[in-house]
């Protein structure tokens, strides 16, 4: 299958490596040099120690054209808009979005006559440069239908899994992304301001008392089932990524803007129009804003 990925941070890098090995990649990226070193130097994967090198195809992103079977946008939530030119095109390609939160989905229902795909990553990755990318984490990509249906499009994917990188379906979008908005809303904000590592919020017993609360206000505010279930996921990324520094940390470790908006912005703004309280999840929203204001001066 031809596949198409639009982003060169960590996941688009960590999905070209995998998904090149069983189908035709072409990865679009926002700078002329990344194209040419991922081109040039190849794709460069590390995994327990171990590394490989394998050619990639790599374009900038106004050369895409939407000529792939399978297009995977993978660019932070707040860099969806300068994309949107894109998807007016006159197109055959089906989307698969990557975005954490669910505030894109709004922007995705004025795309029409498009198949499109939503997807949640739990793997880790940090990207070291231009054409390297670390997979620090094993885990899953769980994919969903969104507007159009296109069965033998999810089988194909479903069969692109191997045993480092695996795709399951779900019936249920809104679960899929709710769960996983959870998780985001949880571990990025917290480990973004104690500047520790996801495995701490639940090794630290103080920290993790912080982790239960804003569960419960979010399990509130999500209607999700409040059953222990929410909690013992957000653990189990935790656990499974417990090595890792969360993508809000790094970008705020590196003055640059986060997802805030998209992820707790998101969760507020359905409080609000609910009328529930969540001072603690408010709290740390306005934490990683002032955070945010500091990177920038």
């Amino acid at each position: 299958m031809k596949i198409g990925i639009i982003g060169g941070g960590s996941i688009g890098l960590l999905f070209a490596h995998y998904l090149n090995n069983n189908n035709d990649v072409s990865v679009y990226v926002r700078t002329q040099d990344q194209a040419e070193m991922l081109a040039s130097e190849g794709l460069v994967l590390q995994k327990d120690g171990v590394s490989s090198c394998n050619p990639i195809n790599a374009y900038t992103i106004d050369q895409w054209s939407g000529s792939e079977e399978l297009t995977i946008i993978a660019v932070k939530q707040y860099h969806l808009s300068t994309l949107k030119h894109l998807f007016k095109k006159n197109i055959k390609t089906s989307f698969l979005f990557l975005q954490n939160g669910m505030g894109h989905l709004k922007l995705l229902d004025d795309i029409n006559e498009i198949t499109i795909l939503l997807g949640v990553v739990e793997h880790g990755a940090l990207k070291v440069n231009g054409n390297k990318v670390i997979h620090t984490g094993a885990g899953i990509t769980k994919i969903a239908d969104f507007k159009g249906k296109q069965q033998s499009l999810i089988q194909r994917i479903i069969a692109s899994s191997t045993e480092d990188f695996p795709f399951d379906y779900v019936s249920d979008y809104y679960s899929m992304l709710s769960q996983k908005l959870l998780a985001n809303a949880v571990i990025n904000p917290i480990t973004a301001v104690l500047k520790v590592t996801n495995g701490e919020l639940i090794h630290n017993n103080f920290y993790f008392q912080v982790v239960k609360q804003m569960v419960k206000e979010l399990t509130l505010v999500l209607q999700l089932e409040n059953d222990g279930s929410a909690l013992a996921y957000v653990e189990s990324i935790c656990e499974k990524t417990s090595e890792n520094r969360s993508s809000m940390l790094k970008d705020i470790e590196e003055g640059r803007p986060t997802e805030v908006d998209a992820i707790l912005g998101y969760v507020l703004t359905v409080a609000n129009e609910n009328r529930l309280e969540i001072p603690i999840t408010e709290g740390f929203y306005q934490l990683i804003k002032g955070l945010e204001l500091k990177g920038a001066k």
